[in-house]
């Protein structure tokens, strides 16, 4: 996740290797059944924000972005 200048605001791969992360994505009901899929949760302010999804290793596939507004 890039902010409006293209400087990186966050990174992930496998979604628990944060245990922070993992807890905010467990305890709002986003959990993955794939330990090794990605999902990033933060606190955002409104701007711009560019999210960039890339294969691990230069792999390539099919890949979904979802942004949701959690109150």
């Amino acid at each position: 996740l890039h902010d409006s200048n293209g400087g990186i605001i966050a990174i992930n791969d496998n979604w628990q290797d944060d245990p922070a992360q993992a807890a905010q994505l467990s305890a709002n009901g986003f959990a993955l059944s794939d330990p090794k899929e990605a999902a990033i949760f933060l606190s955002m302010p409104p701007g711009q924000f560019t999210a960039i999804l890339a294969g691990k290793n230069g792999d390539t596939g099919i890949g979904l972005v979802e942004i949701y507004n959690v109150h």
